[in-house]
């Protein structure tokens, strides 16, 4: 049995990371756009505003990186930032514990993609594409630079 989910762990990962990237593109696109309910009840928030609209272009930034598995560790990163800033300016000042404050999206977001950070993107992840094709052309290199030397 443990055999068998520590070989589904790579696939856990990977879709952990798409539904958490997709969730918190969500929360960017409802306040930049007002889709999905808008930004707090309705509406967007507006441009160039300090700290809502910036945090808004991170959530769907950063939630669509994660979601694709495109430079993963990178936007996880950021966008953990972002939330423990949201959860420390914004919803701990109310009170310690998120369940009173209203912190409990920021701080589950916050956790989560510092998890994503350490973890890396699991499986079906762009970011994999990418480093395999760069690895093989590295690691071809120094086999061509050796047949150069042995042939001159």
């Amino acid at each position: 049995m443990v055999t068998r989910l520590n070989q589904a762990q790579p696939y856990a990962l990977g879709l952990f990371r798409i539904v958490i990237g997709f969730l918190f593109a969500c929360h960017g696109a409802a306040s930049l756009f007002g889709v999905l309910g808008g930004s707090m009840g309705g509406g967007t928030v507006p441009a160039g505003t300090w700290p809502g609209w910036y945090a808004a272009v991170i959530q769907l930034v950063g939630g669509t990186l994660v979601a694709l598995g495109l430079g993963t560790r990178i936007a996880a990163f950021i966008s953990s930032g972002s939330m423990a800033y949201a959860y420390f300016k914004v919803h701990q000042p109310e009170s310690l514990f998120p369940l009173q404050n209203g912190g409990e999206a920021s701080a589950v977001f916050c956790w989560a993609f510092l998890l994503v950070v350490f973890t890396g993107p699991g499986a079906v992840a762009l970011d994999r594409l990418f480093s395999s094709r760069g690895r093989s052309t590295r690691e071809s290199e120094p086999a061509r630079d050796k047949a150069q030397a042995v042939s001159v």
